[in-house]
């Protein structure tokens, strides 16, 4: 890599925070802040949702996931169960999000069950999301770490990933911190374009520099079985099959899309739930293209190391390797930046979001605006040095971040998704029970976690289901729901379509 990707690279950070800096100079309350005023168009909503989805661990891992030894399209048997989910979030779910002036999507739980519920929901989603993007921070240092490496920094390699992982962060945390949520969506709809742009350049450089091009790559990638897709095998250790990936995928994203603040919130930008059904599937037509593109990329990836010769470390870092390695100057500037383009889809103000609103309100019930908003900038700041301070800590695990991240999103959304479900199928079901249910299914995720083999696609899918079960067995012990409570689900008066 040459100074000009290093101007790029550094140039599209700074950007980035002035961006953020500019879109804060309108926001004057909470829901400004939190949700740009439920004024975003859809269109912007859905791109939003497909650059949230598309974090640098997308960018990274997936196209490791085809490269590797073994390695296939069979990821997209879970992409197909995205796309179930969307559909079923969008019966089940939306219509309730646009009930009264949500903030966040745990509210509906305090309208169902009550505080407690509320609160326990939020505090898995602070922890979860956390943890989950400590880990996108490391994978994109990682990157910048072997950008510095090619310029020969005089400095070892794990000093360099600790000073990348302080300075994306830090960046992370000046642009949400003044944009708020509005900015967000919008440099998203940016990064969305950018990184697609830097996937198809690096996709084209592979084909060139592979002797016989598409020939070739079509040829290895059918005698290795880079293009196989189905695996009937029902096997719950196994975590890319059809049955896994069509379940456990469509229950991974009714909770990451359905009942995680992360991706409602931009639901909530919007100001009809028709406008917000329409995003959603939208996004998931778009997510289903890009990721065939990112496999396809690994199985050039693996042609490009195989009739070369080359030696790599593969996994998350293969990608890397040959941006930084082999990439024309200008366009390896260009595919980093897009790669921090994935990672600062930053959901900082999605957890402030929670934490003021479900975990802070309750105990400051009575102060003003201004004083919450207050607070919002100040748990944005100490979320993101939580973040920073998880991607130190992780830094040097071994396996995918793909897998890390997921599986951890997944042991604690199924016991959330799961509540959701009770209050939207169990009217006899009051707080109590829900909160039992809630309890056994996150002591029982936790053994399945540390104890079993069971691959983590099927994770969301168990956590429900215990949830569910339990409450509704625990039930009869306890007094049932009053019948004027606000159920969850497609029932009861909905905002306004005019």
């Amino acid at each position: 890599m040459k100074a000009l990707d290093l101007i790029i690279i550094f140039g599209y950070l700074i950007g980035i925070v002035l961006f953020g800096t500019w879109f804060g100079r309108n926001q004057k309350t909470t829901a400004d802040y939190f949700l740009g005023d439920r004024s975003v168009p859809w269109w912007a909503v859905a791109f939003s949702i497909v650059a949230t989805e598309t974090s640098t661990i997308t960018f990274i891992s997936i196209p490791g996931i085809a490269f590797a030894r073994g390695g296939n399209f069979g990821f997209l048997q879970l992409v197909f169960g995205y796309l179930l989910g969307r559909i079923v979030i969008s019966i089940l779910f939306i219509p309730s999000y646009f009930r009264g002036e949500l903030m966040t999507v745990y509210q509906l739980l305090d309208q169902r069950f009550g505080t407690k519920i509320k609160m326990v929901a939020a505090s898995l989603f602070v922890v979860m999301r956390n943890i989950a993007d400590g880990i996108r921070l490391l994978l994109t240092a990682i990157v910048l770490g072997a950008v510095c490496a090619s310029f020969q920094v005089p400095a070892s390699p794990a000093t360099i990933i600790i000073v990348s992982i302080v300075l994306i962060g830090a960046a992370m945390i000046i642009f949400t911190y003044f944009g708020g949520m509005e900015a967000v969506i919008w440099v998203e709809v940016v990064q969305l374009g950018i990184y697609i742009a830097g996937a198809i350049a690096a996709a084209v450089v592979l084909i060139n520099a592979i002797d016989g091009g598409l020939a070739t790559v079509n040829s290895l990638a059918n005698q290795f079985g880079k293009y196989s897709l189905f695996d009937f095998t029902f096997d719950h250790t196994r975590t890319f099959t059809f049955w896994s990936g069509l379940i456990g995928g469509c229950f991974l994203t009714m909770s990451t899309h359905g009942t995680d603040q992360y991706l409602v919130q931009r639901y909530l930008c919007t100001d009809r739930p028709r406008k917000a059904i329409v995003a959603l599937l939208t996004s998931g037509a778009i997510v289903l293209a890009q990721f065939i593109g990112f496999l396809f990329i690994g199985v050039l990836l693996f042609a490009f190391y195989y009739t070369t010769g080359t030696v790599t470390e593969g996994g998350d870092r293969v990608f890397p390797d040959f941006i930084t390695k082999y990439m024309p100057t200008g366009l390896s500037g260009l595919v980093v930046a897009a790669i921090f383009a994935a990672a600062m889809s930053s959901s900082l103000n999605s957890i402030a979001a929670t934490a003021v609103n479900d975990l802070y309100k309750p105990f400051r019930p009575d102060r003003d605006d201004k004083h919450y908003l207050k607070v919002s900038h100040v748990l944005t700041l100490i979320w993101g040095v939580v973040q920073i301070g998880v991607a130190l800590a992780v830094r040097n695990q071994p396996g995918s971040a793909l897998s890390m991240a997921l599986s951890i999103a997944s042991l604690i959304n199924g016991p959330i998704l799961g509540v959701f479900l009770v209050g939207t199928f169990l009217r006899r079901v009051s707080q109590p029970p829900a909160l039992i249910g809630m309890i056994v299914s996150i002591a029982s995720m936790l053994y399945v976690f540390l104890g079993t083999k069971i691959a983590w696609t099927w994770y969301v899918f168990l956590g429900s289901l215990i949830t569910f079960v339990v409450a509704w067995a625990a039930s009869f012990a306890f007094a049932p729901a009053e019948k004027t409570i606000s159920h969850i689900g497609p029932l009861g008066p909905v905002a306004d379509e005019e």
